[in-house]
């Protein structure tokens, strides 16, 4: 496994008129294996990203695992990243900063390879499976995002298994380390959000439900540092589920419509109860993505489908 990272502080250069910090998210964006390596819905998330790009000049985006279907990519030089990136978000404006993370399917292949394609690709951002962001605010305050790997936390899922859980770590002491690394990002952070961004869901309603790993393990250090938001994919609809717990407040973002949509509610029983705030999954709406801006006074966050419609805004406040 490549050597550990510390924070990576990314600097935006945001023109004068811009007032707040802007990116997108996007999960379980991977295409198809096969002619012709995109989805509709895939193309027009791409679009309607472009779109959203230009009109507010976001500065990067989230890709939140899942970022080659089936069985990820082979090799660094697989022909899956020019069919199913390069030429899908081939616009102008989304040749800015991808920062990436891998899913159960990029598992499934060389995960590996993903992060070396960092080295062919300017606007590819993959350090390591797991790393951490900082991005200033204009006004003096900042966002950190923690970027991590949920598959070498908590395991993978069977293959093609529907509703599966991860079966628990291939590599203990890999995850083990990535757990104690966690911890002290979390714990060191004094950024004004603080978010966490993976794969699998800690909370969702749909198909795979709640990740007992993550609700075990990742839970609690939220709630004890203070997290703004986790982000993550693995089920595709956009769900928020904003769940109090000790005087604390998490909102737990899926994020999974980046290339297919599931209408599924299985598991709308095995979240907190009246935690649920909004959840979408109409095949008409071409998927969707996130839009986040973050000012010195509030952080807003709008699910964004594939006709750039705006579904659903959040606010969220800074850490006290």
């Amino acid at each position: 496994m490549a050597k550990r990272l510390a924070f990576i502080f990314v600097v935006i250069q945001a023109a004068s008129a811009i007032e707040s910090l802007r990116f997108l998210a996007v999960g379980d964006w991977g295409g198809m294996p096969v002619f012709p390596y995109a989805t509709p819905i895939e193309t027009a998330v791409a679009k309607q990203m472009a779109e959203v790009t230009e009109a507010y000049q976001s500065s990067f985006n989230l890709a939140l695992g899942d970022n080659f279907y089936t069985n990820g990519v082979k090799d660094v030089n697989d022909k899956r990243f020019k069919d199913t990136f390069e030429d899908v978000y081939h616009y102008p404006s989304l040749v800015n900063p991808w920062y990436l993370v891998a899913g159960n399917h990029d598992h499934y292949g060389n995960a590996s390879a993903q992060i070396a394609y960092s080295q062919k690709s300017k606007r590819w951002n993959f350090p390591n499976f797991y790393y951490g962001l900082s991005f200033p605010i204009p006004g003096g305050k900042k966002v950190d995002i923690i970027m991590i790997d949920t598959v070498l936390l908590c395991g993978n899922t069977g293959y093609d298994v529907e509703g599966d859980q991860p079966h628990g770590p291939t590599d203990i002491k890999a995850s083990d380390d990535q757990w104690t690394w966690l911890d002290l990002q979390l714990q060191s952070s004094n950024a004004d959000y603080l978010l966490v961004a993976g794969h699998f869901p800690v909370y969702s309603i749909a198909e795979h439900g709640p990740t007992a790993c993550l609700v075990q393990r990742l839970k609690p250090m939220l709630y004890k540092y203070g997290v703004t938001a986790y982000f993550c994919g693995h089920d595709h609809s956009l769900q928020h589920i904003s769940s109090p717990e000790g005087g604390r407040t998490v909102d737990y973002f899926v994020t999974g419509t980046g290339n297919l949509v599931q209408n599924n509610t299985d598991h709308q029983n095995d979240i907190p109860k009246n935690t649920l705030k909004f959840s979408w999954a109409e095949l008409a709406g071409l998927g969707g993505f996130s839009y986040i801006e973050a000012t010195p006074q509030n952080m807003t966050m709008t699910f964004v489908d594939g006709r750039k419609k705006p579904l659903y805004t959040y606010t969220m406040f800074p850490r006290k």
